[in-house]
């Protein structure tokens, strides 16, 4: 078998001309898109909300640029990473430096059932489930609700939670974060003296609703899906865990190209040095990844009802099959 050390080194530099290129055909658009909203309020909501639809997708397309900047794959230089990173950052309402802490902790952990709570949807095992109170329990089932976390989570992630300091975070953590939350708000003042609160808040909220909405069910089906590998910290193994504990979803070329490639999340895990750009390409060219199925649409809609690891058969379950599975053993 390959190594896929040696198999992934070979796509682990960025190309200049093709990040330089992304950069414009993601962020131009959008600001034109922006733009053509606030015209397009003066003729009729409804053709704000479809312009609406198509600038969240360059929106999430900036936020995987974003997010390669972090990863130090966009560019060779760290600076540029970050002088393009945190920029785009303030565009996807999200603070570069604390985001991608947790990031980073997350590629580290992923798949570990003893290194839970790093940028995951919070995911209880069986017996952690049993073990809550009934009022712990509702609050759980509430959040693991689709309602609640395609709905209403993303904004909040995106518009408050982002916003918050963290526990660990030092004084130059801090300092970062804060700056972050005064460009952003300087900004949103600043456009809403430009073009009014009430014309701001009708472009921007939608755009971002739906951006946020497609960036959490995208992280959502690329780590909780029926045939997720999860370990204990003792069997916990980084390429097994990178290949089978994130998914491959393989998405129509328009989507693919807006979402940057991240549907080849396998790949992404098993060497986030490698630009977005070339995950498709690494995917397809090495046998190491020949047995990689991508998710089927079944599976897709079955993730949705996927709420705790049940660690005796080693696979993620329903409420219902912990009913059922209650009932056989009463």
């Amino acid at each position: 078998m390959q190594n896929w050390v040696d198999v992934v080194s070979k796509y682990n530099y960025p190309d200049h001309s093709k990040s330089w290129w992304q950069v414009v055909n993601s962020v131009i658009p959008y600001l034109a898109l922006w733009g053509a909203m606030y015209h397009s309020l003066k003729i009729s909501y409804l053709l704000t909300l479809a312009l609406a639809l198509l600038a969240a997708g360059f929106l999430v397309r900036i936020f995987i640029i974003f997010h390669d900047c972090g990863h130090g794959s966009f560019f060779k230089d760290d600076k540029l990473n970050r002088l393009v990173g945190i920029p785009l950052g303030l565009l996807v309402f999200t603070p570069y430096h604390r985001w991608h802490r947790d990031h980073l902790i997350h590629h580290q952990t992923v798949g570990n059932l003893d290194k839970r709570g790093f940028g995951d949807v919070e995911t209880l095992t069986v017996d952690e489930y049993l073990n809550l109170s009934k009022w712990g329990k509702l609050k759980y089932r509430i959040y693991r609700h689709p309602l609640f976390l395609f709905g209403l989570a993303p904004i909040l992630l995106f518009l408050i939670q982002h916003r918050i300091p963290k526990s660990y975070m030092n004084f130059k953590q801090h300092v970062y974060l804060q700056l972050s939350n005064i460009a952003i708000i300087g900004i949103i003042v600043l456009l809403m003296w430009l073009i009014g609160w009430r014309e701001f808040i009708l472009i921007q909220l939608p755009v971002i609703y739906f951006a946020s909405i497609a960036g959490v069910w995208l992280f959502y089906v690329q780590h909780q899906f029926e045939r997720v590998i999860w370990k204990r910290s003792k069997d916990w193994n980084y390429q097994e865990v990178a290949l089978n504990g994130s998914s491959f979803l393989k998405l129509p070329k328009v989507l693919q190209w807006f979402s940057g490639n991240i549907g080849y999340h396998h790949i992404h895990h098993l060497s986030p040095r490698i630009p977005n750009y070339k995950l498709q390409k690494c995917h397809e060219e090495n046998e190491l990844f020949s047995n990689i199925k991508p998710l089927s649409l079944k599976e897709i809609l079955r993730a949705f009802n996927l709420r705790l690891w049940d660690e005796q058969n080693s696979k993620l379950i329903s409420f219902d099959e912990l009913k059922n599975s209650e009932t056989k053993t009463s």
